[in-house]
């Protein structure tokens, strides 16, 4: 008979808030009439009988014993290190053998057994990150993230990817040397197919073993936590894959996908929805988040494909889709299980972030629960970063015709609290580098990278950088190879290094610059009407500063340009894009500004426009 408190949390799993399954299902070492060894659990209610096999029994299947919808075994002679499965017989006969829904690791793929694993014996030290990390991660704090892909970040000489221990201490280097606030992990989860780059998740508890262990993964974010860079882990619990050794119609029924197929399978991706209907499912992934957070210290998610779990008709035609009960386009459930997972993260794990992919204008998906909102703490703006990237792909010379583009964004700049990001998903797929989307000659394009961040680091909201990015990448990413460091060298990329690092540190040091991020008093217009200069003048405020940003989006000087301020008086130069250590022809700082009220009605400067210009200053009192 199973232990009393085991029971316990399997009548929570059944009832939908079984955040501590990741505790008792799958296989944990277990103590049995004065035997060490392990016990399984697997949920598969409508399975006619479960064995298990693995390296303890030759893999000839040992039958399970059932206690409700679960079946359970216990197996003395088990040892960590020893892979097995399930052998799940439906119904109707058929038998498969299935990877265990809740194995914290697994063989290297193709194949695909779990494998037993102890509890991690990871001795942290990062109490005083987690301590401090609500204040690190609120909406008042910069957060500059760097979003990495791990297998393809660097790569050893022979193409051997990195271990966790490998990449630790470089990865940190590179990111102090930026001085970005966070690390966002693309999908680490287990997976069975590497261009999936881990999007298709068959082990949603799993580090997959491509780089290490359990063990290892909490090193490394150990070591990070102690530079004082946060980790964010990208999470799917949107949909899964069809692979046999996972999770689709794992007891012969449809168990963890919808049943209707309306529902049940996403069109674009050829993957299978979870059924936020069903309680144990609920359970199931609320588990896997608090798996996460507590086993590994990270930081908080970013959660992909929001969209797509929000409507019922997400990219799907006409008869395609089964509205809701209200006869309307919204996933009740997939609603109601956002807002347990938001209210789950903040109430178990204090300063744990969540961020929303969400390309859609649904609404308060960062407002609060209370208020009725989706409760993430920040959504990605895709549309600024649809708009940005259209406007610098724009050659400057028509750039007067589409100055609406890049100031559009700052209308909806509070209606949440947002990331600018520039990811992942814009680099592949023949859509070209960042460095390759400027429409520029190629002389031009580093400086206009130059000033692509510099306009992402000053306007209002968090930053993300998808790797590569820093180094001027020219191709596009491939997620089989490794960046190109040896670009690393070139002067002009060595600027655009130092470029970044001075952005980095003006939004860690300078209140106004990210205090403001997320509240409409942080932004203010001072021009935004000379789109026939393409010049954008814009004011930062929080934390008791104002700062001034200058933007110039053509190639060509503009000598003697009237600039509009705030007030009258001495202004003073922070950052000018110009300098030589950024690329650009100054050895120092120009000497600062004079406003004055003249033949225009508001305080004027003469100054000199550099071409793609980024500048910034500020009022001597």
């Amino acid at each position: 008979m199973l232990p009393k408190t085991t029971r316990a949390i399997l009548d929570q799993f059944l009832a939908g808030h079984g955040r501590e399954a990741w505790q008792v299902l799958g296989a944990h070492e277990a103590r049995e009439k004065a035997q060490d060894g392990w016990r399984f659990i697997v949920w598969a209610p409508n399975a006619a009988k479960v064995a298990l096999i693995g390296d303890f029994s030759g893999w000839q299947p040992t039958p399970m014993a059932r206690w409700s919808s679960f079946w359970h075994l216990f197996v003395p002679q088990g040892q960590a290190g020893q892979r097995y499965k399930f052998q799940v017989t439906a119904q109707d006969g058929t038998s498969t053998d299935r990877a265990d829904p809740f194995a914290v690791f697994a063989e290297l793929r193709p194949l695909t057994a779990s494998v037993l694993c102890r509890a991690g014996a990871h001795a942290w030290q990062d109490r005083a990150w987690l301590d401090g990390r609500a204040e690190r991660q609120s909406r008042q704090a910069p957060i500059a993230i760097y979003e990495l892909h791990v297998g393809s970040w660097r790569r050893h000489p022979d193409g051997g990817q990195y271990s966790w221990g490998e990449l630790a201490q470089p990865l940190i280097a590179h990111l102090k040397s930026l001085e970005f606030t966070h690390v966002q992990l693309m999908p680490i989860y287990e997976h069975p197919y590497d261009p999936s780059w881990g999007y298709q998740v068959t082990g949603y508890f799993a580090p997959t073993s491509r780089w290490g262990t359990p063990d290892e993964l909490r090193a490394f974010v150990d070591a990070l936590h102690a530079a004082g860079i946060g980790v964010l882990l990208d999470w799917v619990p949107a949909h899964f894959p069809k692979d046999g050794h996972g999770l689709g119609r794992f007891d012969g029924t449809h168990l963890f996908e919808h049943p209707d197929p309306r529902r049940g399978e996403h069109p674009d991706w050829g993957t299978l929805v979870f059924d936020f209907g069903r309680p144990e499912v609920l359970s199931f992934l609320l588990a896997a988040a608090d798996y996460w957070l507590e086993s590994f210290h990270m930081d908080g998610f970013r959660v992909d494909a929001v969209a797509s779990m929000l409507y019922l008709d997400y990219s799907r035609t006409d008869g395609a889709w089964e509205p809701n009960r209200f006869g309307g386009n919204w996933n009740l459930e997939a609603i109601e299980f956002l807002k347990r997972f938001n209210d789950l993260v903040h109430t178990r794990h204090p300063g744990a972030i969540t961020v929303a992919e969400e390309s859609t204008a649904f609404p308060h998906v960062t407002g609060s629960l209370q208020d009725g909102g989706l409760g993430f703490d920040f959504k990605w703006n895709m549309g600024w970063m649809h708009d940005t990237l259209t406007y610098f792909a724009t050659d400057p010379l028509f750039r007067a015709h589409h100055h609406d583009a890049i100031c559009f964004a700052a209308s909806y700049a509070f209606t949440e609290a947002f990331v600018l990001p520039l990811s992942h998903d814009e680099v592949v797929h023949l859509k070209g580098s960042l460095w390759r989307k400027m429409a520029v000659a190629p002389e031009q394009k580093i400086a206009q990278l130059r000033q692509l961040f510099g306009y992402q680091w000053l306007q209002p909201g968090k930053k993300l950088l998808f790797m590569g990015g820093e180094l001027a990448q020219q191709t596009e990413w491939n997620a089989d190879g490794e960046l190109q460091w040896s670009l690393a060298v070139d002067p002009q990329r060595s600027a655009l290094h130092a470029w970044l690092r001075a952005l980095n540190q003006l939004y860690r040091t300078r209140p106004a610059l990210h205090r403001g991020d997320c509240v409409p008093d942080g932004f203010a217009w001072v021009e935004g009407a000379d789109a026939a200069a393409s010049v954008l003048v814009t004011q930062r405020n929080g934390g008791g500063e104002s700062l001034v940003v200058v933007l110039h989006f053509t190639p060509v000087r503009r000598a003697d340009y009237w600039l509009p301020l705030p007030a009258e008086g001495q202004w003073r130069w922070i950052l000018h894009s110009d300098l030589q250590e950024f690329g650009g022809a100054l050895p120092e700082l120009p000497p600062p500004l004079t406003a004055r009220i003249g033949a225009l009605p508001r305080p004027i400067a003469h100054v000199d426009l550099p071409p793609f210009a980024v500048l910034l200053l500020e009022r001597v009192p």
